[in-house]
């Protein structure tokens, strides 16, 4: 019998014995039971017996053992009575918010944040992290695109990097180009600055070294010796050609001979004529001649037939000067000699008659009036020649024949050009 209908189910187990004699009852009990048996008079009748249980009373057999069970450990205190809606507390007079977050009476994961709401809390996710079931977790913002360059993502966050000669711009996203060159780069002479990097320029006549920085000068002489006519001076950034003693630049490479006759910087005295040769000058005497020849004029001698001695001599010596390099190709026309006097039926021939021991000339006939001096071997200065061409005229229709000569001083400079 009850006094109150009770399940089975709440926290008591009742074992009842109804075969045996003296059966065990055992029901867990609480400390909060109420003493209905009594407050209610003969609450059960006949051989029964009554005991207490949760707001009510159970009505067993006199033979039946009741046996409470023991507290679970650690059962927190009941809490006051608190006369507010969920979420308040009361503060004298009326109710005030409790801050969940702030009392940590919240059940937000360790990855989020609480926030206090009125009467209630919020688990929220910091920013960067989304909510995947109760946890928070890193949103990938680089899957986004956000850089232009570079991205690296961070928890809750990311940055953006620029390649190397970039820096980041004011978004923090973008990238710009550095000048490097406003910023020091150690260039020798000159920096020109390009997309996202720049390149070191040598001034004219230097070159830049391997370390892409810094120039060194260019030997444009060992480069060819067909940059000067004479010599190459190499110098800082450039180069230069010079000329031996007795020539001069002709623009910036070649070298012309410097004429001192002309210039009036030569030293011949008086009754001595001035002759140029390549880089020099000679002083010769107006008079050459020597007996029995006599001086007709200006570089030419005669020897007259009236004297015994000029018989077997030729009629008359001119004298020419001429100047050569040396290591002058060959063979080389150098010299043409012309009959000045022509007569019907006369035949001219034209040799070497004395001053070429080494056979380093020959003549080379051209026609009856004329013949060409070549050199024949390559000389090497300085030196001096003296050649006697002799020109013989024979003319058969009067049996006539005359010699002449013309002396060739032939002055071989030292330089090669």
């Amino acid at each position: 019998r009850y006094g109150f209908p009770v399940s089975l189910s709440v926290s008591l187990s009742v074992c009842l014995s109804l075969v045996f004699p003296n059966p065990a009852l055992f029901i867990n009990f609480f400390d909060s039971l109420h003493l209905n048996c009594e407050t209610i008079p003969e609450a059960c009748k006949g051989e029964m017996k009554c005991f207490n249980h949760y707001g009510g009373y159970l009505c067993l057999p006199r033979s039946a053992s009741v046996i409470p069970a023991p507290e679970p450990p650690g059962q927190p205190d009941p809490e006051p009575y608190n006369p507010c809606p969920i979420g308040f507390e009361s503060s004298g007079d009326s109710c005030v918010d409790i801050d969940e977050c702030e009392k940590d009476k919240h059940d937000c994961q360790p990855s989020q944040q609480c926030f206090n709401m009125q009467g209630t809390f919020s688990c929220q996710c910091p920013d960067g992290y989304r909510k995947v079931g109760t946890e928070c977790v890193d949103i990938d913002e680089c899957r986004y695109r956000y850089c232009q360059h570079r991205c690296v993502n961070v928890p809750g966050s990311f940055s953006c990097q620029c390649e190397p000669g970039f820096q980041l711009a004011g978004n923090n996203r973008s990238c710009i180009d550095v000048d490097e060159c406003r910023m020091g780069v150690p260039c020798q002479h000159r920096c020109y600055n390009t997309y996202g990097t720049f390149l070191c320029r040598c001034d004219q006549g230097y070159e830049l070294d391997p370390d892409s920085f810094r120039c060194h000068d260019i030997d444009e002489c060992s480069y060819s010796s067909y940059l000067c006519q004479y010599r190459c001076v190499n110098q800082p950034g450039k180069f230069a050609c010079s000329c031996p003693e007795g020539y001069q630049l002709l623009g910036t490479r070649l070298c012309q001979d410097i004429n001192e006759c002309e210039t009036g910087s030569h030293e011949c005295a008086d009754g001595q004529t001035c002759v140029n040769v390549h880089g020099d000058y000679q002083c010769v005497q107006d008079n050459r001649c020597q007996d029995p020849y006599v001086h007709l004029s200006n570089n030419r001698c005669v020897c007259p037939s009236s004297k015994p001695a000029c018989q077997d001599l030729p009629y008359s010596i001119v004298h020419r000067y001429m100047s050569v390099t040396s290591e002058r190709s060959v063979p080389a026309d150098i010299f043409q000699i012309q009959a000045t006097s022509v007569y019907p039926g006369a035949y001219n021939t034209f040799h070497i008659r004395s001053g070429d021991d080494d056979g380093d000339f020959y003549i080379r006939q051209i026609n009856n009036i004329s013949a060409m001096v070549v050199l024949a071997r390559a000389v090497t200065g300085p030196r001096e020649y003296e050649l006697d061409l002799e020109m013989v005229s024979v003319n058969p229709l009067v049996s006539y024949q005359t010699r002449s000569v013309l002396r060739l001083s032939i002055h071989v400079g030292p330089h090669a050009f």
